[in-house]
């Protein structure tokens, strides 16, 4: 008897961790897809080379104060605004991506124009290149802040 009470106090708490761990990955996964494409034409474009970040960074704050989750479609550019919405294209393969920018960046002397996260490059197909060239189309920009006084 004193083994099946045991097992019940076990069941109960196997079953409150399966919960958590469903409630907790299921508030994440909404920004883990990929934003949709607003359906009108590019507000600008740039061309340029894009890199990627991942694992280093995951889980650390990124410019915009958001935490950096390298399996979310985000990216890093230096002077567009935290909420806008791109679509990168790899030059050489074709594949796009829609990301929405929380961070700043990248920063070094290479010519690029765009860091990526982690999903966003497995989906560009630039795993292995690390860089790749890529088209940016600025697809939506988030509207204007008020100003403080």
């Amino acid at each position: 008897m004193r083994r099946a009470r045991g097992s019940q106090a076990g069941a109960a708490a196997r079953a409150g961790l399966v919960v958590a761990l469903l409630v907790a990955f299921g508030c994440t996964s909404a920004s883990r897809r990929e934003p949709e494409a607003p359906d009108r034409p590019a507000l600008r474009t740039m061309r340029g080379k894009a890199s990627y970040y991942g694992r280093g960074f995951h889980g650390r704050k990124t410019a915009s104060g958001e935490r950096f989750d390298m399996h979310a479609f985000t990216a890093a550019h230096r002077t567009l605004r935290f909420g806008t919405l791109v679509r990168v294209t790899n030059r050489k393969n074709g594949r796009s991506v829609v990301v929405r920018i929380n961070d700043r960046g990248p920063f070094g002397r290479r010519k690029r124009i765009i860091d990526v996260s982690h999903a966003a490059a497995r989906k560009l197909g630039m795993m292995k290149a690390g860089v790749v060239p890529v088209t940016l189309e600025v697809l939506q920009e988030p509207p204007p802040r008020a100003r403080r006084r």
